[in-house]
């Protein structure tokens, strides 16, 4: 479980086909490692996939105080998020899974990805906004001032047209500054995750809603 406030960029150092699907190699910086870790089998959620720790080791210039950690990406995860179109060089969000102790700041985020979504147009004035084109599917779980998670980062949804099929993000300057999102484009795609307790909901109302028999105890 993580909250989508993004703890700290991560390089990408090489992103191989492998029997599984992708293996990924990324550099994260020492300072994200709280003790314990890093713990292969550990989970870490990049760009707002929830992705397995398989190994790490230290790694030298130029990338001086991070250490190399590698993940699997399975063809069901690079055919439903963008991981599969990252190369050498490119950013990407990390956030480490949260713990008793963790403020949730952002809202809950599971990693889980529903899909890619679009970007569809970047205004920088008089605010800086992006608009975002969910899947159709997904549109449907989009709510009004309600949470959205893009490339693993918590946003609030500040507008959005269902007619249309798409909604807004206001980015602050601070969100600039600690993520990615502020070098989106149209036409970019992002892994969104939509609100887990609004699909919740919603699956218990298209499947369950008015069946008694499902809510009433047994005797």
């Amino acid at each position: 479980m993580y909250t989508g406030l993004i703890h700290s960029f991560g390089t990408v150092l090489s992103s191989e086909p492998s029997d599984a699907g992708r293996r990924m190699v990324i550099a994260i910086p020492e300072s994200l490692l709280n003790e314990p870790g890093p713990i292969p089998g550990e989970s870490i959620n990049l760009d707002g996939c929830c992705l397995s720790l398989v190994e790490c080791h230290p790694v030298g210039s130029p990338h001086e105080g991070h250490l190399a950690v590698a993940f699997d990406a399975t063809h069901q995860t690079l055919d439903n998020t963008t991981l599969g179109k990252l190369v050498e060089g490119d950013r990407v969000h990390l956030e480490r899974s949260c713990t008793p102790n963790t403020l949730l700041g952002g809202h809950m985020v599971q990693g889980h990805v529903d899909g890619v979504a679009r970007v569809i147009e970047v205004t920088e004035k008089p605010q800086w906004r992006i608009r975002i084109a969910p899947p159709e599917h997904l549109m449907r779980f989009v709510s009004p001032r309600g949470s959205i998670c893009v490339s693993g980062v918590s946003l609030t949804i500040a507008e959005l047209s269902v007619a249309d099929g798409w909604f807004e993000v206001a980015l602050i300057p601070d969100t600039l500054d600690r993520t990615t999102l502020g070098s989106l484009n149209a036409g970019d795609g992002v892994n969104l995750e939509c609100d887990c307790m609004v699909k919740a909901l919603i699956h218990w109302q298209t499947h369950y809603a008015g069946e008694t028999d499902a809510i009433q105890p047994k005797a």
